[in-house]
């Protein structure tokens, strides 16, 4: 009887290990249990720990709450203006109702991965390229609010989007470096141009006191000479004083007969003696053959 009792404990205490064996289960910290009880949802989420169900009639599904990051693939679309271009992006979200992940879409993590493509195309198709360029951060607004708006419904929350890349073709990169260089040109001309207007308007107002103080042009002159002996070359320098040269200036002025003189009045050769130039004169009597001459000829 003792033996029977003893072997009763010890199968009904194998069966509770069994049973408890299959009943325990064990929720993370960054998970929710989902108890489906014959195909139905039973109760509120199971919270992180230690947790039991009934073997063979419930079933525990565990959903990550954690950040998810998924990147979108390539998508190649039209923009606004005419350019064919192929944006990829990343997607942040994460699941912040576990029940409504389970029940109301059947795979969430596919779902967004879809909607962040359609969204991403109709993001390419409603853009320009400019703003794919440098205006990206209004884009990942609008591509977030757009793919967040259903999936409220299936209990995840998009956390941010983000525009990784954008690929343009080879042709539209060589115009487009060849815009930015025409343009650098364009400034650095103008801002050559404006140098120039600068340094001329200094060099006017630099001019104009040299004019009103002749010793400082004399003393500019010294400097340059300096600068020049400052260096190991073989340069000759010779400064001639200015006011030497305002001296041979007016002295020029005063006498201006020594600068040229005047040239020969060739009017007396047209006084000359000429009514009919196409007559030739009679040669002298000299040189005329005489009559007797020619008889004998």
């Amino acid at each position: 009887m003792l033996e029977e009792l003893l072997t009763a404990a010890i199968a009904t205490g194998t069966a509770g290990v069994v049973y408890l064996a299959a009943a325990a289960r064990v929720v993370k910290q960054y998970e929710r249990g989902v108890v489906l009880r014959l195909g139905r949802l039973r109760g509120a989420v199971r919270p992180p720990g230690f947790t039991l169900i009934v073997p063979a009639v419930d079933r525990l599904y565990k959903v990550n709450l954690q950040i998810v990051t998924m990147p979108v693939p390539a998508q190649e679309g039209i923009t606004r203006d005419n350019v064919t271009v192929r944006v990829d992006a990343v997607v942040y979200f994460k699941v912040v109702d576990a029940a409504a992940a389970i029940i109301n879409v059947e795979d969430y993590r596919f779902a967004v991965s879809q909607m962040a493509q359609t969204s991403l195309r109709s993001i390419i198709g409603k853009s320009d390229l400019d703003d794919l360029l440098s205006n990206r951060e209004k884009l990942n607004q609008g591509l977030e609010l757009m793919i967040d708006s259903p999936a409220i419904g299936w209990g995840v929350q998009i956390d941010r989007v983000e525009i990784k890349d954008v690929s343009l073709p080879d042709t539209m990169k060589r115009s487009m470096a060849r815009q930015a260089e025409a343009d650098r040109e364009r400034r650095a001309r103008v801002i050559n141009a404006d140098a120039e207007l600068q340094a001329s308007k200094k060099l006017a107002e630099a001019a104009q006191q040299m004019a009103d103080t002749p010793s400082a042009l004399q003393l500019r002159l010294l400097q340059t000479v300096m600068a020049v002996a400052a260096e190991k070359n073989s340069t000759l320098v010779l400064p001639i004083p200015v006011e030497l040269l305002r001296f041979l200036e007016k002295g020029a002025e005063t006498h201006p007969e020594h600068h040229g003189r005047p040239a020969p009045d060739s009017s007396g050769l047209d006084q000359l003696p000429h009514e009919h130039p196409d007559e030739i004169p009679p040669a002298p009597a000299d040189r005329q053959p005489s009559p007797d001459r020619s008889l004998e000829q």
